[in-house]
């Protein structure tokens, strides 16, 4: 990109592209506590955005855990409450759940490259994450968010970033950006603001509608680069859309990825969320637990 070793490159020149034992099958895979993938659902694609709720919901789908969201502008981020944070810790442990992480969807609608009411959320999620036991923490770029092609606001992302990653760094939190960039792109803003805790949230949907090579593209950004995944179609069940997720899984497999998968959309027009639900979660467990 610009003829300097990045710290994307140290990385991956001391990591070897190893194979990883494949684990049992379906029934031993949900209930074993140190498998390698471990499959939630955002909290907004099964109808519960920052309900807790969700924790229920996800349960009887049959996930690990649900990535639920730090709020919205209505309840002024509530997950920054203690109190609820409580709430959905006592859900959790009701339903055997746990947390798949947070998510700040609403930054497509308050941008976090111009409003200071998202910078202030993202400073205020690593506080939640570390209270609650999560690692990532989502930061949605999409909609009035949206870096394709801006300039400006990348630059301005990049300098609030900066701001804002020693604390990350020193609370063990990952922010992983999700946006319509491609991985060069994600590369070029992970490269400057030069943090470890800075990552990609890889959505594999996103990437297959932007035209990009997804399978290419895990690999280039390497398991140093991606925090978790998105295992998502739109308008069809996952296995029945566009994106080829044994592919996809052999590319986790060639950067040793291990951790979140998260289903996202999937649902067919006209279909019943819940079993479209009980479907994905069945058929992404059989391609990550082959």
């Amino acid at each position: 990109m610009n003829g300097k070793i990045t710290r994307r490159q140290a990385l991956k020149s001391s990591v070897g592209l190893l194979g990883l034992s494949y684990l049992g099958v379906y029934g031993t895979f949900a209930k074993d506590k140190s498998q390698r993938f471990k499959i939630g659902a955002c909290d907004w694609s099964i109808n519960e955005m920052a309900r807790v709720k969700a924790i229920e919901v996800g349960k009887k789908i049959g996930l690990d855990g649900v990535q639920i969201s730090l709020g919205t502008l209505d309840n002024d981020m509530h997950l920054r409450q203690g109190k609820i944070q409580q709430q959905y810790n006592d859900a959790f442990d009701r339903y055997g759940m746990t947390i798949g992480g947070i998510a700040i969807g609403e930054m497509n609608n308050i941008p976090y490259k111009s409003d200071p009411r998202a910078e202030q959320w993202v400073s205020d999620s690593i506080d939640v994450a570390k209270a609650m036991g999560c690692k990532v923490v989502l930061l949605a770029f999409f909609s009035n968010g949206d870096l394709k092609n801006d300039a400006v606001g990348t630059k301005e992302t990049i300098r609030r970033l900066k701001k804002v990653m020693s604390k990350a760094e020193d609370n063990g939190i990952i922010l992983g950006i999700e946006s319509w960039l491609n991985a060069e792109e994600h590369m070029e803003i992970i490269d400057e603001v030069n943090s470890p805790n800075l990552k990609v949230y890889y959505d594999v949907a996103n990437s297959n509608k932007m035209g990009y090579d997804i399978y290419d593209e895990i690999r280039s950004l390497g398991k140093e680069n991606i925090c978790e995944f998105h295992a998502k179609e739109n308008g069809y069940l996952l296995g029945q859309g566009k994106v080829d997720f044994q592919k996809v899984r052999k590319a986790m497999d060639d950067i040793q990825y291990e951790g979140w998968v998260q289903i996202e959309g999937a649902v067919p027009k006209n279909a019943d969320m819940f079993e479209s639900y009980v479907l994905n979660n069945k058929y992404i467990r059989s391609v990550l637990s082959e």
